[in-house]
């Protein structure tokens, strides 16, 4: 896993997240939710190298609201692949 070098930046905006999943994430505690982005478990969290965020903007989004800065979690890191 390489070390998170840049801020993540949203592939969705916040408008256009399911507002029933936001919900059901809100009902977590945070250290459940910092947990369940952890690298190298299934949905953990990942970018792209540039900072896109691929997975997890939910669970981000609910951290944001409690206040804790997501731009530097560790996270998993998925190149992104020219096209042939």
């Amino acid at each position: 896993m390489e070390e998170p070098t840049v801020p993540l930046i949203p592939l969705h905006p916040d408008d256009g997240l399911i507002f029933g999943k936001l919900q059901e994430y809100r009902k977590l505690s945070t250290e459940v939710l910092l947990q369940s982005l952890a690298p190298g478990q299934t949905g953990s969290l990942k970018s792209r190298p540039d900072g896109t965020i691929m997975d997890g903007h939910h669970r981000l989004k609910v951290l944001r609201e409690r206040g804790i800065e997501v731009n530097y979690l560790p996270h998993d890191i998925i190149p992104k692949f020219p096209l042939d």
